[in-house]
């Protein structure tokens, strides 16, 4: 039997708009519960296996799925952005309290060293290493800048649809 994540995202074959909770960082499980649950209910299966062959067997269930997750996009949003929410009130929590986060600002100065050195290696060797390196750097400089704008989103906030994002959970909640 698979775990909820595994099947939540193998049910995104149906309703795609669930990629987006499962694209950055770790996916939150009650996501993916949610995900499960809602393709139980629409196709009366026992459990989630048995809904995802119930939803590849028929077009109209997957369809009803869809819209059915559509729907639900509300309490999804709420629950994969409660984990960040949650990690915010905590980090300022901490610091009002003295607390230094060493391990955020390692994590930080290592993206940093990372994406310097992927850097310095395309540039000073490129010449010298083959094309399937280079791309492998490449997507792993990339990794490193990601890294760094995720940790700049969680400090300072990401965009005003982030803070439209954050309004919205406060009137939820």
């Amino acid at each position: 039997m698979m775990d909820p994540i595994t099947l939540a995202v193998s049910l995104a074959q149906f309703a795609p708009g669930l990629m987006r909770f499962f694209g950055a960082g770790d996916a939150p499980a009650a996501v993916a519960q949610k995900a499960v649950d809602i393709a139980m209910a629409v196709t009366k299966a026992g459990d989630g296996q048995a809904a995802l062959t119930a939803l590849a067997a028929d077009p109209v269930l997957a369809q009803a799925y869809n819209l059915a997750v559509l729907a639900a996009d509300t309490e999804l949003v709420k629950d994969y952005l409660a984990d960040v929410q949650d990690a915010r009130a905590r980090d300022l929590a901490l610091h009002k309290t003295g607390y230094t986060n060493r391990r955020a600002d390692y994590m930080v100065a290592g993206d940093v060293i990372g994406l310097i050195a992927c850097i310095a290696i395309l540039v000073l060797f490129r010449s010298q290493i083959p094309g399937e390196v280079v791309g492998l750097l490449s997507s792993i400089a990339g990794i490193f800048g990601c890294c760094l704008r995720d940790a700049h989103q969680f400090e300072f906030g990401s965009s005003r649809s982030s803070r439209e994002k954050d309004v919205m959970l406060g009137k939820l909640q």
